[in-house]
């Protein structure tokens, strides 16, 4: 009797288990995602303190800890246009413990330049949330006589021998390299170390034009030291105005815009995934943090991830066909 007693337990017990496992629900213990998060998470910026990254990193850091329950730390590692952090945290283990905010500059332009990247931006990832996106701004001397787009191109193709453009980065040298294909105006590309002696270069007049980011543009424009022509994309800058997009200009095949967001290394479990995800939406849904970003000249993100890796997957294949078009080569 007690070994047919010790059967029917040992049976029960055997198909209680195959029918928690069949709907999906197990009595495991705990395991590390369900306490996710129980240390600190570290967020990893490829560049400098105090960079346009670095500000995002740390606005929507402080509401992203507070939601989620734990310190977070921000660590620059700078180098090579952030392709440093990027293969960093790509090979990091996938617990939830270190993200990244990659900018697309690093991310979808680097995955299109260089064909032998460590990393991908959607493969060695997983896309989080976009904190931000932002157009780029052409800027000429404010003593050059071109008032518009149309005026510079004009320019440009009657003297070829002064037509040059400042860039610090791939992004500008493919947003500009964008606007020749669409227009024919020659240019030769000048290389500089940032965006911020890129826009002095075009005031003091060493170079015709500089089509960058908007930190360094804005206060020149403001100040009267350059002149903007335009905005890329179809959209008006808030901080700018009265400066015309480039599709009112007539060019809206030129609509370059950069972006910033929340990643984690491709191994990351799916629980904790969702975890970081919501929190992350949630600090981007705040008006404060909304606010804070508004006044970098960006317009906030905060979309889910699925939309973020479609938007970058498209974005690799865009680059890809101007670089080709344009005949690009790039240096790491």
């Amino acid at each position: 009797m007690g070994g047919r007693f010790k059967a029917l337990v040992t049976a029960t017990l055997i198909a209680g288990v195959a029918i928690v496992s069949a709907n999906g629900v197990t009595c495991r213990p705990a395991q590390a995602d369900d306490a996710f998060p129980n240390k600190v998470i570290r967020v990893i910026v490829g560049f400098a303190a105090g960079g346009g990254n670095d500000i995002f990193a740390r606005v929507v850091g402080q509401r992203f800890g507070e939601l989620i329950g734990q310190s977070v730390v921000i660590e620059n590692k700078p180098g090579a246009g952030g392709r440093i952090a990027s293969e960093y945290v790509a090979q990091q283990p996938g617990d939830g413990y270190t993200l990244m905010v990659g900018a697309s500059g690093s991310m979808s332009i680097a995955s299109a330049i260089y064909p032998t990247l460590g990393y991908h931006p959607t493969k060695s990832f997983v896309p989080l949330t976009m904190i931000a996106s932002f157009p780029l701004i052409m800027t000429v001397s404010a003593e050059h006589p071109a008032k518009s787009v149309s005026e510079l191109v004009a320019w440009a193709k009657a003297n070829p021998d002064k037509a040059n453009y400042a860039t610090s980065s791939p992004a500008f040298t493919i947003a500009t390299e964008l606007l020749k294909l669409k227009t024919g105006m020659p240019g030769q590309a000048i290389p500089y170390k940032s965006s911020n002696e890129s826009v002095l270069s075009v005031a003091a007049g060493q170079t015709l034009l500089t089509i960058s980011d908007g930190p360094p543009a804005v206060p020149m424009v403001k100040g009267g030291k350059v002149r903007a022509l335009a905005v890329t994309g179809s959209d008006r800058s808030g901080e700018l105005p009265d400066v015309p997009s480039m599709k009112e200009a007539g060019y809206p095949e030129v609509n370059s815009r950069l972006w910033s967001g929340f990643f984690a290394p491709a191994s990351t479990p799916a629980p904790i995934v969702a975890k970081l995800e919501a929190a992350l939406r949630k600090a981007m849904a705040d008006e404060g943090v909304r606010a804070k970003l508004k006044t970098m000249a960006v317009d906030p993100g905060g979309g889910t991830g699925a939309e973020f890796r479609k938007l970058i997957d498209a974005d690799i294949e865009t680059y890809k066909g101007i670089v080709q078009a344009a005949k690009l080569k790039f240096e790491r």
